[in-house]
């Protein structure tokens, strides 16, 4: 284990999905295609196999440019399934912090507690502010619903929000203490913000080595405050039987990509320009011919989305070695997606997800009553 993590001594991790609200799903990246342009019905399915299937989670993101409303898209799916959580993304500002903390209460019982909150510090359509306001909006918030979730009384006095003296019977959760936080982020503000006030610390795709290296820094931090967090992994999927096929497919995803379009939808992403971006870009530098920084990492995704910008890219056995590397660093929440998300999706949770031994956070952190078993599907051991 590179660093101490909260959930130190667990084996298993947890496994998730991506709903592609924000409008990025594609056969071949930048070539929209109608049937799956983002769509109540084209994402609900994607939320649906995964809940069959056994995903432990599913990320729903957030985008002012293109696709749907995140909270709206939970809670239709909260009676459409039944054992994976959500974790929802939250824009630190968009909504007033007391009515937030009331929809996200609302929506944990909705779920029975199947609620994640994915931590959020962008600008606003128009807005162009430092990082030092966005976190300190963000951390305020984050301030203020954890009042509201565990508190008689909000009492609040901040740069940015003041709250005297207010009553949260009304906005309890179902979840003790409220839902987990994720925060992803990297500049110092952002790091610090996690470490103070967040359960799992986020990433995107670099190379191990760099990855520890982020871990290590984060955890000092958080060490700063008394504190010890869990690490999480955002990277896209692309798993076939044999390492051949997967990069034969790897290849036929960007075989009709434009460049100049692919920076088009880059630069569409409000968070286009943020520290965590130019990290994703710089991996596409340093990368071989094919686009790979190390046996596995693909970056030929970031050519055309913003954000988590790389893929592993490999057979059942190499994809399954390469997490089981990244759980023995301490990484213990895993987001994937693939595109098409919903072919994708049913790949790896049919081929991968079997040999895995998963679990969800809520339940390690003794937030709701433990539910499904440490292992839905197989006995998490290689076939």
């Amino acid at each position: 284990m590179i660093v101490p993590v909260r959930s130190a001594g667990l084996s298993a991790a947890e496994v998730a999905w991506f709903a592609p609200l924000c409008s990025d799903d594609y056969r071949h990246l930048g070539v929209p295609e109608g049937d799956l342009r983002s769509s109540w019905e084209n994402t609900r399915a994607i939320a649906e196999l995964a809940d069959r299937l056994g995903y432990r989670n599913i990320l729903c993101p957030s985008s002012y440019q293109v696709g749907q409303d995140t909270l709206s898209f939970v809670a239709a799916m909260a009676p459409l399934t039944q054992h994976m959580n959500f974790l929802a993304a939250i824009r630190c500002g968009e909504v007033q912090p007391i009515m937030l903390a009331r929809t996200v209460a609302t929506l944990d019982h909705m779920l029975r507690g199947r609620l994640i909150l994915n931590v959020i510090s962008s600008d606003f359509p128009g807005e162009t502010a430092s990082n030092a306001y966005r976190y300190q909006r963000s951390r305020e918030v984050v301030e203020i619903l954890k009042q509201a979730w565990t508190r008689d009384r909000i009492d609040h006095e901040g740069q940015i929000y003041t709250f005297k003296d207010l009553d949260t019977d009304p906005v309890r959760p179902y979840q003790k203490g409220g839902p987990l936080l994720y925060f992803g982020g990297y500049s110092p503000e952002a790091v610090d913000l996690c470490a103070a006030h967040c359960d799992v610390y986020l990433m995107w795709p670099e190379a191990e080595a760099a990855l520890a290296d982020r871990m290590r820094v984060v955890h000092a931090r958080a060490q700063h405050y008394g504190r010890v967090l869990d690490y999480g992994l955002r990277v896209h999927m692309i798993v076939r039987d044999t390492e051949a096929e997967a990069r034969e497919y790897a290849r036929e995803l960007v075989s009709r990509l434009d460049d100049e379009e692919g920076r088009r939808i880059r630069e569409r992403a409000l968070d286009a320009k943020n520290f965590g971006v130019s990290i994703q870009a710089r991996n596409r530098e340093l990368a071989d011919d094919e686009g790979f920084i190390e046996p596995g990492m693909w970056t030929g995704v970031g050519r055309a989305r913003s954000g988590c910008g790389a893929a592993l890219v490999g057979s059942v056995d190499q994809v399954l070695s390469k997490i089981e590397r990244y759980m023995a660093m301490g990484i213990r929440a895993f987001i994937f997606s693939g595109y098409p998300h919903l072919d994708e999706c049913e790949i790896f949770g049919t081929k991968v997800l079997p040999q895995l031994r998963t679990c969800a956070m809520p339940e390690v952190y003794g937030r709701v009553p433990a539910g499904l078993p440490a292992t839905p599907l197989g006995s998490g051991v290689r076939r």
